[in-house]
């Protein structure tokens, strides 16, 4: 049965099947941009730490003011 909690459940379920966690798996599937085709976007790396600081933000990753660039990146590859 659907949550109505999930904006994208196909894209959900396919998260879920390969081995994401419920809440990273809803997570992507609640971004604004759900189930679009990517890889416009430029690597982590050439982000400005300011950039990454605010995408941290926008995800919700905790401890985020302490980081450096490198542990930033991290951060948001493993989260």
């Amino acid at each position: 049965m659907p949550d109505a909690r999930i904006n994208n459940e196909k894209q959900y379920q396919a998260l879920l099947e390969i081995g994401y966690s419920k809440e990273k798996a809803a997570r992507i599937a609640n971004s604004p941009d759900a189930g679009e085709k990517g890889g416009n976007a430029k690597p982590y790396n050439e982000w400005t730490k300011d950039e990454l600081y605010q995408e941290a933000r926008r995800v919700g990753i905790q401890g985020r003011s302490y980081m450096s660039k490198k542990n930033l990146i991290q951060s948001l590859r493993n989260n």
